[in-house]
């Protein structure tokens, strides 16, 4: 099988999935609130890591055709949601190559403060050069 390789992008809000609790993206990732899924309401995301990705399928939806394919947790293969991989009209050509995760699949909770990292390295620099 094989070893599990996560990503982390960081991120001072946090969406993880609701089964698992594995990573997936983060508010800075985030591009719209305004979607709705097979559970109610979605969010459109720039970039989700820790998924795998389903077969290319086309789809007729709310707004047009779209090329889609389901994308599930990396660890615990649940269903989280959809990826664009093409939109027929050319107003909703902006999704292509993005994410939906939908609400109630995935939790947010608080991550880390933008300067964790930076102080942190600070502090252990400062203490290497004062020995």
């Amino acid at each position: 099988m094989g070893r599990l390789f996560l990503e982390h992008l960081g991120g001072t809000r946090l969406f993880s999935c609701t089964n698992c609790d594995v990573f997936l993206t983060n508010r800075s990732e985030l591009v719209s609130t305004r979607f709705t899924g097979a559970t109610g309401r979605a969010f459109l995301f720039n970039k989700v890591v820790n998924l795998d990705f389903g077969e290319v399928q086309d789809r007729i939806m709310l707004t047009g055709r779209h090329m889609v394919r389901d994308v599930s947790c990396k660890k615990c293969k649940v269903k989280l949601g959809w990826m664009y991989e093409f939109a027929t009209d050319e107003s909703q050509r902006y999704k292509e190559g993005r994410v939906i995760l939908e609400r109630a699949l995935i939790t947010e909770s608080e991550g880390f403060p933008e300067n964790a990292v930076k102080n942190q390295e600070m502090d252990t620099s400062s203490a290497v050069s004062s020995h």
